[in-house]
């Protein structure tokens, strides 16, 4: 079974927005072992790097504005590729600081879901339902019209 983490820094205050990523990573488990890695908000995305670096695994997915834009189809074709290929994928969300540059350079891939600033927690609901979306398209699915 393919294996995602999801390594992300700070906590998720908020109950619905907890709440939404469970529900994904609920529907997820039927498709991947999704193990989302929590970690402490350092005073800058500098002194987070090494933490995330750590928890990392396999293929680095780093969220970035300035990364590439991927439709909903061809995130699912890289995700479909990765998993035949065996390989572990480890998305990474950064901080409300934002993620450090070593990070951004060790990564694999730098995926922008926009041009604009989104809250780091709400990331979390938006990556959760694009990969799920991904699956959901490689599976064949009409959850994605």
């Amino acid at each position: 079974m393919q294996k995602i983490y999801f390594v992300v820094v700070g906590k998720i205050k908020e109950s619905f927005y907890r709440e939404a990523v469970a529900e994904y990573v609920k529907r997820l488990s039927r498709f991947a072992k999704i193990e989302i890695k929590e970690l402490p908000e350092g005073v800058d995305p500098e002194a987070e790097a090494e933490d995330i670096l750590r928890a990392c695994r396999g293929y680095v997915i780093a969220l970035a504005v300035e990364g590439e834009k991927l439709s909903s189809e061809r995130l699912a074709k890289k995700i479909r590729a990765l998993s035949d290929a065996g390989k572990e994928i480890s998305f990474v969300i950064g901080s409300s600081c934002g993620l450090s540059e070593r990070v951004k350079k060790t990564a694999d891939f730098l995926l922008s879901f926009s041009d604009m600033t989104f809250p780091h927690q709400l990331m979390r609901v938006i990556l959760s339902e694009q990969v799920y979306r991904a699956f959901m398209i490689n599976a064949g699915s009409t959850y994605h019209k």
